[in-house]
């Protein structure tokens, strides 16, 4: 970004001949207001947001349930392991995935492995009794049977597919009355407000087609209910969901803080079953990794959970930059050297319009001894000063601002990457060289520091040329002294930051520092 700001270009001597005038710039004055509109945008959307029926809620304390008696079976796919006790699933063993991002021998990761964590699938019902979480079942293969007093048969299949479970109850009324059953679920687990790291996190609900999201601090005070005719609820971290999905055409769905532990559950509107009649229903669980590709097979079962990934304000950027990176990891086998080409082709793609920006930053050099006598000779008249400051860029065809212009392209697809590094997965685990975790920081610093030192070279190599003019302008004096600590100041906010976003600006600084040695040799011959 730094390489853009040209000391000696003519944009602060521009600047201050509009300032003498007691004018501010235009861009100036419309870029603040742009952000004092973003600013009170974000604040109104966070304050007027609705609540979707808030309710105080006390302490409601975690139910204790003796489940010594009930048997514990296994079920599982190539992705995903689980255990399931009664109508609990626990112990959900990610297989693809390490717990310790840096370090390929330890265990997968395991979602609701906790005390008093799991999902919950079950059954309530009227003028019957219905399976509770101490029943016993009768286990055959990956069908569980259990008959009641008055003859009605339960029989539940879990089946998994990629990292959905699915839950699919067939209630038998062999009885001689009509009962009526609602099946509801719940999932049961401590926050993990210290992984957010700019990704939203907390409880998510799809209801009647539009995504709602709570953060873990305001679902820690009070609960949300929600009323759809179709949709999810579920918990999303930084990588992870653990997601449940009951078939329903009514249901109602809330978050609430148990005690030290957060609940979501969803009940539907109850079915009546006549006797000799079978109803069937189904629930299902995604228990994986916040990665579109996956969400999206997913979603095939629990329609729009795709639509949980947090893609941030540059959306736009963020999703091709995590296909390309995808793409070409898949040619190098190495999300870091996958980062370096990306880098490169951006750069290239950027080609002309960097070309352009360096000639005219030249441009602007070469006017400096004009627009310091226009300066000196219309100090009095600050009107006539601006008519002919832009009367000699319109004969240079040039512009104080067309150096800036790379630079502002560069922001999107700074923060998209910075996002993009944030939510995918495969990051997480991404070796490259010394580093273990591209989404994490460099641990030895090793490429903050070299990103500061190729800004200063590259900073260092734009002021190089025109070190008397600078001298002998305040203005662009005192800015080349502040921009001197650039690189510095860069290189500590680069220090904490995922080192494959310090990777994406290093091998950017060097691709501009050997652009900038062509096109000078380039001009020069001209």
């Amino acid at each position: 970004m730094v390489k853009y700001i040209n000391n000696n270009s003519g944009f602060q001597q521009w600047n201050a001949a509009r300032d003498a005038s007691g004018n501010k710039s235009r861009l100036g004055g419309i870029l603040w207001w742009f952000i004092l509109f973003l600013a009170a945008w974000w604040l109104l959307s966070w304050w007027m947001a609705p609540n979707s029926a808030q309710t105080d809620t006390g302490e409601t304390p975690v139910e204790m349930v003796d489940l010594s008696g009930v048997p514990v079976s296994e079920i599982k796919s190539e992705n995903i392991t689980a255990n399931v006790q009664g109508l609990r699933i626990s112990n959900i063993k990610l297989l693809d995935y390490t717990a310790d991002a840096a370090d390929d021998n330890t265990g997968p990761v395991v979602l609701l492995s906790a005390e008093n964590t799991y999902a919950l699938v079950g059954i309530n019902a009227n003028g019957t009794d219905a399976p509770t979480q101490t029943t016993v079942w009768t286990q055959n293969g990956d069908t569980y049977t259990w008959r009641n007093y008055d003859g009605v048969d339960f029989s539940r299949q879990i089946l998994v597919d990629g990292y959905v479970i699915s839950v699919t109850d067939t209630v038998n009324n062999a009885s001689d009355t009509e009962i009526s059953i609602a099946p509801y679920a719940e999932i049961l687990r401590a926050n993990d407000m210290e992984s957010s790291a700019g990704v939203y996190t907390g409880a998510v609900a799809f209801v009647n087609n539009d995504l709602e999201h709570e953060d873990w601090p305001r679902i820690a005070d009070k609960s949300f209910a929600y009323t759809t005719t179709n949709g999810f609820i579920g918990f999303v971290d930084q990588y992870w969901e653990t997601v449940l999905s009951v078939s329903s055409p009514d249901q109602t769905m809330r978050v609430r803080p148990v005690g030290d532990l957060f609940s979501v559950d969803t009940i539907s509107a109850p079915v009546q079953i006549a006797p000799g009649e079978t109803h069937t229903m189904t629930t299902h669980l995604y228990m994986g990794p916040r990665d579109h590709r996956i969400l999206q097979g997913a979603d095939t079962l629990i329609s729009g959970i795709d639509q949980t990934v947090d893609y941030g304000w540059f959306w736009f950027f963020v999703r091709p930059i995590l296909w390309l990176l995808h793409v070409l990891n898949s040619f190098v086998m190495n999300y870091g050297v996958a980062i370096i080409i990306m880098t490169l082709l951006l750069r290239l793609a950027m080609w002309p319009l960097t070309r352009k920006s360096y000639v005219s930053m030249m441009a602007m050099q070469k006017m400096q001894p004009e627009m310091a006598r226009i300066q000196k000779l219309y100090a009095n008249d600050k009107a006539r000063m601006q008519m002919e400051m832009m009367r000699l860029y319109q004969t240079h065809k040039t512009s104080p601002m067309s150096g800036c212009l790379p630079m502002l392209i560069q922001i999107p697809i700074f923060f998209a990457l910075y996002k993009a590094l944030l939510i995918s997965v495969q990051m997480r685990s991404a070796h490259f060289l010394w580093i273990s975790d591209l989404a994490s920081m460099d641990p030895y610093f090793i490429l903050p520091i070299l990103m500061g030192l190729t800004m200063w070279l590259q900073q260092h190599l734009q002021t190089v040329t025109n070190n008397k003019n600078a001298a002998s302008n305040d203005v662009t004096a005192q800015t080349q002294k502040m921009m001197k600590w650039m690189p510095l100041l860069f290189t500590v906010m680069f220090a904490w930051m995922p080192a494959g976003l310090v990777l994406y600006w290093t091998v950017s600084n060097i691709f501009g520092i050997g652009q900038m040695y062509y096109i000078k040799k380039v001009t020069r011959n001209l």
